[in-house]
């Protein structure tokens, strides 16, 4: 019909035959596939003859796409390409799930990909010639427009997931089985070996304090890419700034906002020029950072270890803000230090995640604090007296986001895991399994705590006249302290600061002084190893993410109904239809008990392909219910994930 028909032509006759009836319409076209037809149209008052092929429509519907690098590509389909008035041929290769490797910004789905590595990509077939040479963890350039907006072809720089994302996988319609058959098309490329590179930080010759600025030699930008979605974290990218605490090893501390869980890829910029891999060292459980490493080996870049502090900052002391604002430019301001508080990040409700908790929060007298996600706080020496990170608190009921807060943190209470980091060992904390909050001496007064207890307060801490009480004992564990006690002491020594309880790290139980009920009594508190609160292992059945009921549950649930926590679970698999959702438990496969995620792998395993079966589902606010569930394996096959190290 091209250059033949135009808009706005009245259709009067087919084959000569007058037609009123899109029906009558349709059977001729259908009955003459593959040869012509003749069209009488009306154009201005004016009748015109013209004579059309009749194509298949079935050529131009896809039956076949290809799944590479977590996201998944085929033919634009006609249906497409006339909603939107493109061609049909030649405008790139449609991405109809834009995820993974290919998660571009903004909408996902509607993209046409027009280059990968600067290399054409106007169809599938040649799509996946390209992406057959593309090796693992490389970064290539890729060109794309969207359907809505083809006047403008957007360019990033994509890295390459073929490791998390091994199968390219080729999927065609099967129209005899009613089934897609899958085929494996390619291993991947080996990674290519990183080569050393050389860089230079930028200056910033204008600011009043060389010293203090001097500190952007410790930076470098950290991106975390998570293949799958655990712990009930809300992205699968995110990107912020992180302290380089040795250079020589190659050491930097890092917000749990950026870095939630060490089942990612993470991508360490320096100077913005070198960009070399890292992976996660230690994440502390309770006081939101992580620590990463990369090779150092590969940068050949003037890299300096910041100089930490030994001795908190004070309320009312001057210091210098250094900070990254949304737009990762370094950003500085004279500034003063207008509170410390201990605080608790607000809790998610709907789905629980990691947050800190028994936290001494700083904050300071400039705007720059809440436009600037990591940073640090400084003397004008260059000494960091505190870092400055994005904290992950709860969604917001009305309009549906995350929100974020932007505080600082001395580094004080890094030094002790810093050094053993440092000298190589891997630290393995111990917590108390509680949250608490702090209360003042009139509150405690009222409590039960006698005045000679508050006269101790007073004396030995001037600047923090309150006690700390327990507003939440952790799930699962067994505590000696329950919700309301105030503790007074911990091994003799007297609790009016967090720091105060850094005891807790390597003590197995503390000896604790507490006022209950209003009676003062002592007791033996156990403390839990960290080791058994990071998730390290994960099971996908069904399309739905399990693991074991991380930190943030324990937190917030009363009680811990089974090992087996849906985290996630994606999109038109059996547990998004059958209504298996994030935050339940399973508690038993076809009435057989199944506490743990071994004994729910034994039991599913069981289960033949396309069959039936029952899951007994427990949901966070402790309301049983039955999952009646089909297994897939064809499509949403079981996968297991186990931590090697």
């Amino acid at each position: 019909a091209h250059e033949k028909l135009e808009e706005g032509d009245v259709l009067v006759k087919v084959n000569g035959e007058l037609l009123t009836q899109f029906a009558k319409l349709d059977d001729v076209l259908d009955s003459s596939v593959g040869g012509k037809v003749n069209l009488l149209v009306q154009r201005g008052g004016e009748d015109i003859e013209v004579e059309l092929d009749v194509g298949d429509l079935h050529a131009i519907t896809p039956d076949r796409f290809v799944s590479v690098a977590g996201a998944a590509f085929h033919n634009l389909s006609y249906q497409q390409a006339r909603l939107f008035a493109v061609a049909l041929e030649g405008n790139g290769v449609y991405c109809c799930e834009a995820s993974g490797s290919f998660r571009f910004e903004g909408t996902e789905n509607g993209w046409l990909v027009q280059t990968v590595d600067h290399k054409p990509t106007p169809d599938l077939d040649t799509f996946i010639e390209v992406m057959k040479g593309v090796p693992d963890r490389s970064r290539v350039v890729v060109t794309y427009k969207h359907l809505r907006d083809m006047h403008t072809l957007n360019t990033s720089i994509m890295l390459v997931d073929r490791h998390w994302h091994k199968h390219m996988r080729l999927a065609i319609r099967n129209d005899e089985t009613g089934l897609w058959d899958f085929k494996d098309l390619a291993k991947p490329v080996p990674p290519q070996e990183p080569e050393p590179k050389k860089a230079n930080f930028i200056s910033m010759s204008g600011a009043r304090h060389p010293h203090a600025v001097d500190v952007v030699r410790s930076f470098v930008r950290i991106s975390a890419s998570m293949p799958l979605k655990l712990d009930g974290f809300p992205k699968t990218r995110k990107i912020g700034f992180g302290l380089v605490i040795d250079a020589e090893k190659g050491l930097v501390v890092v917000s749990r906002a950026i870095v939630p869980y060490d089942m990612c890829d993470i991508s360490v910029t320096i100077a913005d020029s070198i960009i070399v891999d890292g992976k996660v060292v230690f994440m502390h459980p309770l006081q939101n950072y992580a620590i990463i490493k990369y090779d150092p080996s590969l940068v050949k870049a003037p890299v300096q270890t910041a100089k930490l502090a030994k001795d908190p900052i004070k309320q009312g002391e001057e210091t210098i803000f250094f900070g990254f604002n949304q737009n990762l430019r370094p950003v500085v301001a004279k500034t003063a230090v207008t509170d410390i508080t201990t605080v608790a990040i607000p809790a998610s409700v709907s789905t629980p995640r990691y947050r800190a908790v028994n936290l001494d929060a700083i904050t300071v007298d400039t705007s720059l604090s809440g436009q600037c996600g990591s940073g640090v706080l400084v003397r004008e020496d260059g000494t960091v007296q505190a870092l400055w990170m994005t904290y992950l608190g709860e969604r917001s009921a009305h309009s549906g986001k995350d929100i974020e807060y932007h505080l600082g943190f001395g580094v004080p209470a890094l030094l002790p895991v810093l050094d053993e980091v440092k000298s190589g060992g891997k630290p393995n904390l111990r917590i108390l399994n509680l949250e608490t909050q702090t209360v003042q001496m009139s509150q405690c007064r009222i409590m039960g705590v006698s005045e000679d207890w508050l006269e101790r307060v007073e004396h030995e801490d001037p600047e923090r006249h309150q006690l700390f009480m327990v507003r939440k004992v952790d799930a699962g564990h067994v505590s000696g302290l329950t919700e309301g006690d105030i503790i007074l002491t911990l091994n003799g020594k007297l609790i009016t600061r967090v720091s105060d309880m850094d005891m807790m790290y390597s003590n197995p139980v503390l000896e604790a002084v507490i006022v209950r009920k209003q009676q003062q009594m002592s007791l033996q508190v156990p403390t839990v190893p960290t080791s058994e609160l990071e998730t390290d292992r994960v099971v996908v059945f069904c399309g739905a993410i399990l693991h074991r009921p991380h930190h943030a549950v324990r937190q917030q649930i009363s009680k811990v109904h089974s090992d087996i926590y849906v985290s996630a679970r994606l999109r038109g698999s059996p547990a998004y239809m059958y209504g298996l959702a994030p935050t339940n438990f399973i508690m038993a496969v076809n009435a057989v008990p199944t506490p743990d995620l071994e004994s729910f792998v034994r039991e599913t395993n069981k289960i033949p392909d396309n069959t039936y079966f029952r899951l007994k589902v427990m949901t966070f606010d402790n309301v049983p219910w039955v999952a009646t569930m089909k297994k897939n394996e064809h499509y949403f096959p079981t996968v297991e994930f186990v931590k090697d190290g």
